[in-house]
């Protein structure tokens, strides 16, 4: 006999996934791509403005600094004006500097638009964690991190492809392919900005299409996760000072650094093995492809088993292992295979790691605490796209920077043990 109150948490989670999932996992492959473009328009980019390596990964990397100055302020307003408005907003103004940057004229202009990318899409993933907690319980929010995530896996797969093929444009309506790779990646973000505006609801009490009681189980499940306490928006942005938070967000940036790190200098190595910028695409589909088979399967197991350090310290170990592969190993395919393993076991720690602050923040907090950490962690992105170039200008070898990157998973993958243990003690 079946028990019905499970059935109820079935159907809800369910209709809920449906309704929600595919339009946040839309957004985020779009600002995703928006943020790797620069990878491939890299290629022809750097030489059009006179650029060193050095000085584009510069640019580049300013996009973290204008994400971090205002990711905090960007989640608690959206905790205060909800989601659909904020989060059209956000889409709609990364549209248009992404369009900016296809009409780049020199450094400085690139310098002052990546920095206002960052600052028009502080607050969007962030934002999207905050939400996931108004929707589902935390028993639930791993796998709805991993499947949301995804959606960076297929946007760095079709940003490879488009973005091999868009560089091949050139010279076609006398633009250059590096400008046709952000026009073409911008425009979808400005053109979904109505249906968000229309389909979004807030969350559970304005959602038409929940039944009356899906919306009751809900409200009663997260009620009891967060200990009966009220949300109140008065002092939310102290959240950014718990310990807790602070340890989390320092632990956070080897992932986004490794991530972003790869992510970033990928097309120029397998440029390096001499194939075309079409090609080039095509071949770095294959690692964003085994990236969103992780970020489905690692959370799933660690929802079934129960999520613990190696969920999360597990892959990011062997992701500095595969990094240092690429590096020793003979040949192009070997280099490459290594690669294609490395990008998976980086990304699939993430939603499990996601899972943790929720455990201890709610409402408003939560909205400024995960905000804290994903502001602070993502300060790795911007050391990423500065220290690879670097290391590659000292060394001549586009490999050698993975060895950078190997070493600061490896530090990584050992604190994460101690913030474990500490969390466990502190909750």
């Amino acid at each position: 006999m079946s028990d019905p109150s499970a059935d109820l948490e079935v159907a809800t989670v369910r209709r809920v996934t449906a309704r929600l999932m595919p339009l946040f996992c839309l957004m985020y492959l779009i600002a995703y791509i928006d943020r790797q473009n620069v990878s491939y328009a890299k290629l022809d980019m750097v030489q059009a403005l006179g650029l060193s390596e050095a000085s584009y990964g510069l640019g580049a990397s300013l996009f973290f600094i204008g994400y971090f100055l205002f990711e905090a302020p960007s989640n608690l307003i959206l905790a205060k004006v909800g989601a659909r408005v904020w989060f059209t907003r956000i889409m709609f103004t990364w549209g248009l500097v992404t369009l900016a940057l296809g009409f780049t004229q020199n450094a400085t202009m690139f310098y002052v638009l990546r920095f206002l990318l960052g600052v028009t899409e502080a607050g969007f993933f962030p934002g999207v964690l905050y939400v996931l907690t108004l929707w589902y319980p935390q028993s639930h929010r791993a796998r709805m991190v991993g499947l949301f995530m995804i959606a960076s896996a297929i946007a760095n797969a079709v940003g490879a492809v488009v973005g091999g093929l868009l560089l091949d444009l050139d010279g076609l309506l006398g633009l250059a392919g590096w400008q046709w790779v952000f026009l073409a990646t911008g425009a979808p973000a400005i053109l979904l900005t109505p249906y968000v505006l229309w389909k979004l609801p807030n969350g559970p009490g304005h959602a038409r299409w929940l039944p009356d009681d899906q919306k009751a189980w809900l409200a009663k499940v997260l009620d009891a996760e967060r200990g009966g306490v009220v949300d109140d928006h008065r002092g939310a942005w102290k959240a950014i000072f718990d310990p807790r938070v602070l340890l989390l967000a320092g632990l956070y940036i080897g992932m986004p650094l490794g991530a972003y790190g790869l992510s970033y200098w990928l097309p120029t190595i397998v440029k390096s093995f001499g194939v075309s910028n079409t090609t080039n695409g095509l071949i770095n589909v294959i690692p964003w492809l085994m990236v969103a088979v992780a970020l489905w399967a690692v959370p799933r197991h660690a929802a079934r088993h129960g999520a613990t350090a190696w969920h999360i310290a597990g892959p990011v170990l062997l992701g500095a292992l595969c990094l240092v592969l690429s590096v020793i190993l003979p040949g192009p395919v070997l280099k490459f295979a290594a690669l294609c393993i490395a990008a998976p076991a980086i990304f699939a720690a993430q939603p499990v790691f996601w899972s943790l602050p929720p455990s201890f923040l709610s409402g408003p907090r939560a909205a400024a605490g995960i905000a804290a950490i994903n502001a602070i962690g993502n300060l790795g992105g911007f050391i990423a796209q500065n220290m690879v170039p670097m290391v590659r200008d000292a060394t001549g070898s586009n490999l050698a920077p993975m060895l950078a990157l190997a070493a600061v998973l490896l530090v990584t993958s050992l604190l994460i043990f101690y913030a474990m243990r500490t969390l466990g003690r502190q909750r």
